[in-house]
Protein backbone atom coordinates (compact mmCIF):
# COMPACT_ATOMS: atom_id res chain seq x y z
CA UNK A 1 0.00 0.00 0.00
CA UNK A 2 2.85 2.37 0.83
CA UNK A 3 4.41 1.91 -2.63
CA UNK A 4 1.07 2.56 -4.30
CA UNK A 5 0.58 5.74 -2.29
CA UNK A 6 4.09 6.92 -3.12
CA UNK A 7 3.64 6.15 -6.81
CA UNK A 8 0.32 7.97 -6.82
CA UNK A 9 1.88 10.97 -5.12
CA UNK A 10 4.78 11.04 -7.59
CA UNK A 11 2.32 10.82 -10.51
CA UNK A 12 0.33 13.72 -9.09
CA UNK A 13 3.49 15.79 -8.70
CA UNK A 14 4.55 14.91 -12.26
CA UNK A 15 1.19 15.92 -13.72
CA UNK A 16 1.26 19.09 -11.68
CA UNK A 17 4.70 19.97 -13.08
CA UNK A 18 3.54 19.27 -16.63
CA UNK A 19 0.50 21.44 -16.09
CA UNK A 20 2.66 24.25 -14.73
CA UNK A 21 5.00 23.96 -17.70
CA UNK A 22 2.07 24.14 -20.11
CA UNK A 23 0.70 27.21 -18.33
CA UNK A 24 4.11 28.89 -18.45
CA UNK A 25 4.54 28.31 -22.21
CA UNK A 26 6.64 29.60 -23.83
CA UNK A 27 9.70 29.53 -21.62
CA UNK A 28 12.36 29.44 -24.37
CA UNK A 29 12.82 30.51 -28.00
CA UNK A 30 10.43 29.24 -30.67
CA UNK A 31 11.65 28.18 -34.10
CA UNK A 32 9.71 28.88 -37.29
CA UNK A 33 10.75 26.52 -40.08
CA UNK A 34 10.59 28.17 -43.50
CA UNK A 35 11.01 25.55 -46.26
CA UNK A 36 12.83 27.96 -48.58
CA UNK A 37 16.24 29.58 -48.79
CA UNK A 38 17.10 32.73 -46.86
CA UNK A 39 16.58 36.01 -48.67
CA UNK A 40 13.52 34.95 -50.66
CA UNK A 41 9.93 36.21 -50.32
CA UNK A 42 8.85 33.50 -47.88
CA UNK A 43 11.85 34.25 -45.69
CA UNK A 44 11.10 38.00 -45.76
CA UNK A 45 7.50 37.51 -44.70
CA UNK A 46 8.37 35.01 -41.98
CA UNK A 47 11.07 37.25 -40.47
CA UNK A 48 8.64 40.14 -40.22
CA UNK A 49 6.11 37.83 -38.59
CA UNK A 50 8.70 36.42 -36.19
CA UNK A 51 9.69 39.88 -35.02
CA UNK A 52 6.09 40.82 -34.30
CA UNK A 53 5.22 37.54 -32.56
CA UNK A 54 8.35 37.76 -30.40
CA UNK A 55 7.01 40.90 -28.76
CA UNK A 56 3.68 39.22 -27.95
CA UNK A 57 5.15 35.92 -26.75
CA UNK A 58 8.00 37.64 -24.87
CA UNK A 59 10.34 35.04 -26.30
CA UNK A 60 12.69 35.11 -29.25
CA UNK A 61 11.22 33.62 -32.42
CA UNK A 62 13.95 32.21 -34.67
CA UNK A 63 13.79 31.46 -38.39
CA UNK A 64 15.25 28.18 -39.66
CA UNK A 65 15.52 28.07 -43.45
CA UNK A 66 15.34 24.66 -45.10
CA UNK A 67 15.97 25.13 -48.83
CA UNK A 68 16.07 22.69 -51.72
CA UNK A 69 12.49 21.46 -51.75
CA UNK A 70 9.35 22.60 -49.98
CA UNK A 71 8.80 19.03 -48.78
CA UNK A 72 12.08 18.93 -46.81
CA UNK A 73 11.07 21.77 -44.53
CA UNK A 74 7.50 20.56 -44.14
CA UNK A 75 8.76 17.08 -43.22
CA UNK A 76 11.14 18.52 -40.63
CA UNK A 77 8.31 20.47 -39.04
CA UNK A 78 5.95 17.49 -39.10
CA UNK A 79 8.57 15.31 -37.37
CA UNK A 80 9.55 17.90 -34.77
CA UNK A 81 8.82 17.28 -31.11
CA UNK A 82 5.21 18.46 -30.59
CA UNK A 83 5.88 20.83 -27.70
CA UNK A 84 5.00 24.16 -29.32
CA UNK A 85 8.60 25.21 -29.85
CA UNK A 86 8.75 24.31 -33.54
CA UNK A 87 6.22 25.61 -36.07
CA UNK A 88 6.03 25.87 -39.84
CA UNK A 89 5.28 28.86 -42.05
CA UNK A 90 4.81 28.05 -45.71
CA UNK A 91 2.63 28.91 -48.66
CA UNK A 92 0.35 27.22 -51.18
CA UNK A 93 3.18 24.80 -52.01
CA UNK A 94 1.94 22.65 -49.13
CA UNK A 95 -1.25 22.07 -51.14
CA UNK A 96 0.50 21.31 -54.44
CA UNK A 97 3.24 19.00 -53.16
CA UNK A 98 0.98 15.89 -53.17
CA UNK A 99 0.73 16.24 -56.97
CA UNK A 100 4.41 17.00 -57.58
CA UNK A 101 5.96 14.19 -55.53
CA UNK A 102 5.13 10.49 -55.64
CA UNK A 103 6.01 9.83 -52.02
CA UNK A 104 5.73 12.51 -49.36
CA UNK A 105 7.47 11.86 -46.02
CA UNK A 106 4.43 13.24 -44.18
CA UNK A 107 0.64 13.31 -44.37
CA UNK A 108 -0.35 16.81 -45.48
CA UNK A 109 -3.68 16.86 -43.63
CA UNK A 110 -3.06 14.64 -40.61
CA UNK A 111 0.56 15.31 -39.58
CA UNK A 112 0.19 19.05 -39.03
CA UNK A 113 -2.04 21.15 -36.79
CA UNK A 114 -3.23 24.41 -38.39
CA UNK A 115 -2.64 27.57 -36.38
CA UNK A 116 -3.88 30.18 -38.84
CA UNK A 117 -3.43 32.01 -42.10
CA UNK A 118 -0.73 34.70 -42.09
CA UNK A 119 -0.99 36.77 -45.27
CA UNK A 120 -1.74 36.83 -48.99
CA UNK A 121 0.97 37.94 -51.41
CA UNK A 122 0.39 38.84 -55.08
CA UNK A 123 3.11 38.12 -57.62
CA UNK A 124 4.65 40.04 -60.50
CA UNK A 125 5.85 38.94 -63.91
CA UNK A 126 9.38 40.34 -64.24
CA UNK A 127 12.20 40.02 -66.76
CA UNK A 128 15.83 40.92 -67.09
CA UNK A 129 16.27 44.60 -67.81
CA UNK A 130 17.74 44.13 -71.30
CA UNK A 131 14.86 41.95 -72.63
CA UNK A 132 13.39 43.79 -75.66
CA UNK A 133 9.60 43.78 -74.93
CA UNK A 134 8.31 46.81 -73.01
CA UNK A 135 4.77 45.69 -72.16
CA UNK A 136 2.78 42.50 -71.67
CA UNK A 137 1.43 42.25 -75.22
CA UNK A 138 4.90 42.69 -76.68
CA UNK A 139 6.28 40.16 -74.21
CA UNK A 140 3.70 37.50 -75.10
CA UNK A 141 4.38 37.97 -78.82
CA UNK A 142 8.13 37.86 -78.20
CA UNK A 143 7.79 34.77 -75.99
CA UNK A 144 5.86 32.85 -78.61
CA UNK A 145 8.37 33.77 -81.30
CA UNK A 146 11.36 32.87 -79.11
CA UNK A 147 10.03 30.02 -76.99
CA UNK A 148 13.06 27.81 -77.70
CA UNK A 149 15.44 30.51 -76.49
CA UNK A 150 13.65 31.99 -73.47
CA UNK A 151 14.52 30.70 -70.01
CA UNK A 152 12.14 30.84 -67.06
CA UNK A 153 13.62 30.70 -63.56
CA UNK A 154 11.82 29.46 -60.47
CA UNK A 155 12.58 28.52 -56.87
CA UNK A 156 12.06 24.78 -57.26
CA UNK A 157 9.20 22.35 -57.81
CA UNK A 158 6.11 23.42 -55.90
CA UNK A 159 7.38 26.92 -55.23
CA UNK A 160 5.15 29.92 -55.82
CA UNK A 161 7.28 31.02 -58.77
CA UNK A 162 7.00 27.54 -60.29
CA UNK A 163 3.21 27.47 -59.95
CA UNK A 164 2.77 30.97 -61.34
CA UNK A 165 4.95 30.06 -64.32
CA UNK A 166 2.88 26.94 -65.00
CA UNK A 167 -0.31 28.96 -65.12
CA UNK A 168 1.27 31.63 -67.32
CA UNK A 169 2.55 29.07 -69.82
CA UNK A 170 -0.84 27.37 -69.87
CA UNK A 171 -2.59 30.71 -70.35
CA UNK A 172 -0.58 31.73 -73.42
CA UNK A 173 -0.22 28.20 -74.78
CA UNK A 174 3.57 28.26 -74.92
CA UNK A 175 6.22 26.28 -73.06
CA UNK A 176 9.66 27.58 -72.11
CA UNK A 177 12.91 26.14 -70.84
CA UNK A 178 12.58 26.21 -67.06
CA UNK A 179 15.55 26.61 -64.74
CA UNK A 180 14.95 25.48 -61.14
CA UNK A 181 16.86 27.06 -58.27
CA UNK A 182 17.12 26.36 -54.57
CA UNK A 183 15.09 29.39 -53.62
CA UNK A 184 13.86 32.66 -55.10
CA UNK A 185 16.91 34.66 -54.02
CA UNK A 186 19.42 32.83 -56.27
CA UNK A 187 16.88 32.92 -59.12
CA UNK A 188 16.48 36.68 -58.72
CA UNK A 189 20.25 37.12 -58.59
CA UNK A 190 20.58 35.34 -61.94
CA UNK A 191 17.71 37.39 -63.39
CA UNK A 192 19.48 40.59 -62.36
CA UNK A 193 22.68 39.24 -63.86
CA UNK A 194 20.96 38.30 -67.13
CA UNK A 195 21.56 34.53 -66.82
CA UNK A 196 17.81 33.85 -67.10
CA UNK A 197 15.18 35.81 -69.00
CA UNK A 198 12.11 36.07 -66.78
CA UNK A 199 10.25 34.76 -63.77
CA UNK A 200 7.19 35.20 -61.58
CA UNK A 201 8.06 36.32 -58.09
CA UNK A 202 6.18 37.60 -55.09
CA UNK A 203 5.91 41.31 -54.41
CA UNK A 204 7.82 40.73 -51.16
CA UNK A 205 10.84 40.05 -53.37
CA UNK A 206 10.24 42.27 -56.40
CA UNK A 207 8.83 45.58 -55.14
CA UNK A 208 12.29 47.00 -54.40
CA UNK A 209 13.67 45.80 -57.74
CA UNK A 210 10.71 47.24 -59.65
CA UNK A 211 10.88 50.61 -57.91
CA UNK A 212 14.64 50.67 -58.41
CA UNK A 213 14.33 49.97 -62.14
CA UNK A 214 16.63 46.96 -62.05
CA UNK A 215 14.10 44.66 -63.78
CA UNK A 216 11.42 44.98 -66.42
CA UNK A 217 7.92 44.29 -65.14
CA UNK A 218 4.90 43.24 -67.20
CA UNK A 219 2.16 43.15 -64.59
CA UNK A 220 0.69 41.95 -61.31
CA UNK A 221 -0.74 38.43 -61.15
CA UNK A 222 -3.65 39.24 -58.80
CA UNK A 223 -6.96 40.60 -60.06
CA UNK A 224 -6.53 43.77 -58.01
CA UNK A 225 -3.63 46.19 -58.24
CA UNK A 226 -1.09 46.23 -55.42
CA UNK A 227 -1.15 49.35 -53.19
CA UNK A 228 2.65 49.45 -53.06
CA UNK A 229 2.78 49.42 -56.91
CA UNK A 230 -0.35 51.38 -57.88
CA UNK A 231 0.98 52.25 -61.33
CA UNK A 232 1.43 48.60 -62.30
CA UNK A 233 -1.55 47.05 -64.15
CA UNK A 234 -2.67 43.48 -63.56
CA UNK A 235 -2.33 40.76 -66.18
CA UNK A 236 -6.11 40.43 -66.07
CA UNK A 237 -6.74 44.06 -67.04
CA UNK A 238 -4.17 43.78 -69.82
CA UNK A 239 -6.15 41.08 -71.55
CA UNK A 240 -5.32 37.83 -69.69
CA UNK A 241 -8.85 37.57 -68.33
CA UNK A 242 -9.24 35.44 -65.22
CA UNK A 243 -5.52 35.23 -64.50
CA UNK A 244 -5.29 35.39 -60.71
CA UNK A 245 -2.38 34.03 -58.68
CA UNK A 246 -2.04 35.08 -55.06
CA UNK A 247 0.28 33.20 -52.73
CA UNK A 248 -1.26 32.61 -49.32
CA UNK A 249 0.79 31.77 -46.24
CA UNK A 250 -0.21 29.74 -43.21
CA UNK A 251 1.27 28.56 -39.93
CA UNK A 252 1.20 24.97 -38.68
CA UNK A 253 2.54 22.96 -35.74
CA UNK A 254 3.34 19.23 -35.50
CA UNK A 255 0.44 16.91 -34.75
CA UNK A 256 -0.20 16.38 -31.01
CA UNK A 257 1.11 19.81 -30.05
CA UNK A 258 -0.69 20.71 -26.76
CA UNK A 259 -3.83 22.78 -27.21
CA UNK A 260 -2.56 25.41 -24.78
CA UNK A 261 0.51 25.98 -26.97
CA UNK A 262 -1.61 26.08 -30.12
CA UNK A 263 -3.95 28.62 -28.54
CA UNK A 264 -1.03 30.77 -27.40
CA UNK A 265 0.55 30.68 -30.85
CA UNK A 266 -2.76 31.52 -32.49
CA UNK A 267 -3.21 34.44 -30.11
CA UNK A 268 0.23 35.77 -31.08
CA UNK A 269 -0.57 35.32 -34.77
CA UNK A 270 -3.88 37.16 -34.41
CA UNK A 271 -2.10 39.96 -32.57
CA UNK A 272 0.41 40.15 -35.43
CA UNK A 273 -2.16 40.50 -38.22
CA UNK A 274 -3.71 43.40 -36.27
CA UNK A 275 -0.39 45.06 -35.46
CA UNK A 276 0.03 48.43 -37.18
CA UNK A 277 3.77 48.02 -37.77
CA UNK A 278 3.34 44.54 -39.22
CA UNK A 279 0.56 45.79 -41.49
CA UNK A 280 2.75 48.67 -42.61
CA UNK A 281 5.70 46.39 -43.41
CA UNK A 282 3.42 44.01 -45.31
CA UNK A 283 1.93 46.92 -47.29
CA UNK A 284 5.42 48.05 -48.27
CA UNK A 285 6.01 44.56 -49.65
CA UNK A 286 2.64 44.34 -51.40
CA UNK A 287 1.34 41.71 -48.97
CA UNK A 288 -2.05 41.71 -47.22
CA UNK A 289 -2.23 40.30 -43.65
CA UNK A 290 -4.97 37.75 -43.07
CA UNK A 291 -8.24 38.81 -41.53
CA UNK A 292 -8.94 37.73 -37.94
CA UNK A 293 -11.43 35.17 -39.22
CA UNK A 294 -8.88 33.60 -41.57
CA UNK A 295 -6.08 33.76 -38.99
CA UNK A 296 -7.63 30.82 -37.15
CA UNK A 297 -7.08 27.05 -37.25
CA UNK A 298 -10.37 25.87 -38.76
CA UNK A 299 -10.44 28.38 -41.63
CA UNK A 300 -6.86 27.37 -42.49
CA UNK A 301 -7.77 23.68 -42.34
CA UNK A 302 -10.68 24.23 -44.73
CA UNK A 303 -8.63 26.46 -47.04
CA UNK A 304 -5.84 23.89 -47.33
CA UNK A 305 -8.31 21.18 -48.36
CA UNK A 306 -9.92 23.54 -50.89
CA UNK A 307 -6.54 24.47 -52.40
CA UNK A 308 -5.58 20.80 -52.76
CA UNK A 309 -8.78 20.29 -54.75
CA UNK A 310 -8.07 23.40 -56.86
CA UNK A 311 -4.42 22.86 -57.77
CA UNK A 312 -4.55 19.10 -58.40
CA UNK A 313 -6.32 19.38 -61.78
CA UNK A 314 -4.12 22.35 -62.83
CA UNK A 315 -0.90 20.43 -62.24
CA UNK A 316 -2.20 17.24 -63.86
CA UNK A 317 -3.31 19.23 -66.92
CA UNK A 318 0.15 20.77 -67.22
CA UNK A 319 1.58 17.32 -67.85
CA UNK A 320 4.15 17.52 -65.06
CA UNK A 321 5.12 14.07 -63.85
CA UNK A 322 5.54 13.64 -60.08
CA UNK A 323 9.14 13.26 -58.98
Amino acid sequence: MLSIRISGALLAVGLSCLGAQAQDYPTRPITIIVPFAAGGPSDTLARNLASTMSATLKQQVIIENVGGSVTLGIARAARAHPDGYTVLVTHVGIATAPFLYRHLPYDTINDLEPIGRVADVPMTLVAKKMLPPNNLKEFIDYAKANKDKLTYGHAGAGSSSHLCGLLFMNAIGTDFTTVPYKGNAPAMNDLLGGQIDFMCDQTTNTTQQINGGTVKVYGVTSKARVPSLPQLPTLDEQGMKGFDVVMWYGMWAPRDTPKQALDTLNGALQAAVQDANFNSRMADLGAVPASLINAGPEPLRAHLKSEIETWGPVIKKSGIQPQ
